[in-house]
């Protein structure tokens, strides 16, 4: 297995489980994780399972300035895979 992609599968799914928590801690009223932290993963690879979550747990969809941030970052990931012509697979 390509080990760029299993450290993608990785981040995800840390991103995934971040961004779930941090859904629940918004409906508990408890201590949210910050947008930082959660933009960090995002941009080490996280995105897609972020965005992935975004729309399966209805968290931060409606919030257009996170939103925007994490399609710019989904953007440069696209456009990095294509300029350096890495495949995943």
């Amino acid at each position: 297995m390509n080990p760029f992609f299993l450290y993608l599968i990785i981040i995800n799914i840390i991103s995934i489980l971040v961004f779930a928590i941090d859904k629940v801690q918004a409906k508990n009223q408890k201590q949210r994780i910050p947008e930082k932290i959660l933009h960090l993963l995002e941009a080490l690879g996280g995105v897609f399972g972020t965005i992935l979550t975004m729309y399966v747990i209805h968290h931060k969809s409606s919030k257009w300035q996170y939103y925007i941030i994490t399609f710019i970052i989904l953007i440069a990931w696209i456009l990095s895979f294509q300029y350096f012509n890495i495949s995943i697979f």
